[in-house]
């Protein structure tokens, strides 16, 4: 797949490919759905939780001398930019890699998963009775270009996760509702808080979590990610929510239909009773 060389004019204006693991994967089109960002809500049902990471994107990439406290801040904005990608057809603006729900500036590198989920697809889903809750992880870099280095990555990253998003979880579970993660990121800080003694708990904590194929989920059901190619780190953690006979079927469609990768391009979503859901409510308004 070709990586996405510029942000779309419309954050959600990108394509979502559905991957269903509760299908038969015998037959990849019954486990697979091409759709566009927009029809999110339509795949998600009343009770669900979407958990999105508010981290705002700091621009990182900073050339300079060493200054301190409300200098080092005031110089960061004024003269630093964003980390940039050597794919992209043009330099990145700061406002281009920020979610709608950004809050603190903790990311040094967009937490991607969620730049096309717009304010309208936000409020479709809490229509829908679909709630959002969120939670702070510092997205840091993905890949430096140094095999070593990269080698090594994702390193220790801190999180905060509020009272209020463990409440959601709880809810979520108690009505039978499935908790999807807009991110790895958000993986992480759920996976690694309650991988902990004590299971998750609200506050501030730190996670070297590493999802890979054989890590199983404790209170994430589903994902919704950037769309990668399957020779990419990123595309095989997918295997934590979808087996691996499933995600080279989706791998394929993705290459073929021609989804764009990386930080500006489409999406995917893999989550249990997706596309059930979906045909449900076709039907519904049929």
């Amino acid at each position: 797949m070709k990586p996405a060389t510029t942000y779309p004019e419309r954050r959600d204006d990108v394509r979502l490919l559905l991957i269903d693991p509760t299908l038969p994967t015998a037959s990849a089109d019954a486990a697979l759905r091409e759709t566009r960002t927009p029809a999110l809500p339509d795949f998600l049902a009343a009770g669900d939780l979407l958990i999105v990471n508010d981290a705002a994107t700091v621009p990182a990439s900073l050339r300079g001398h060493d200054d301190a406290g409300n200098a080092l801040w005031a110089a960061l904005y004024c003269e630093g930019r964003p980390v940039q990608y050597s794919y992209l057809a043009h330099d990145l603006p700061l406002w281009a890699v920020q979610t709608v729900y950004a809050a603190r500036p903790w990311a040094f590198e967009m937490p991607s998963a969620g730049r096309p989920l717009s304010w309208e697809i936000l409020l479709a889903l809490r229509r829908k009775g679909v709630r959002w809750a969120s939670l702070t992880h510092a997205a840091s870099l993905s890949s430096t270009g140094d095999p070593a280095i990269d080698a090594a990555l994702p390193l220790a990253e801190r999180y905060e996760i509020p009272a209020a998003t463990v409440r959601a979880v709880t809810e979520a579970r108690s009505r039978g509702g499935r908790v999807v993660a807009v991110g790895t990121t958000v993986v992480r800080a759920l996976e690694g808080a309650a991988a902990k003694e004590g299971g998750l708990r609200a506050g501030p904590g730190e996670t070297d979590l590493m999802i890979t194929p054989a890590f199983r989920p404790r209170v994430v059901d589903g994902i919704l990610s950037g769309a990668h190619a399957a020779h990419e780190s990123h595309f095989s953690l997918l295997a934590a929510f979808a087996g691996p006979d499933l995600l080279a079927a989706a791998a394929t469609h993705a290459e073929r239909a021609g989804f764009l990768t990386h930080e500006l391009g489409d999406s995917m979503l893999v989550l249990p009773g997706a596309l059930a859901a979906g045909d449900d409510r076709r039907r519904a308004r049929a």
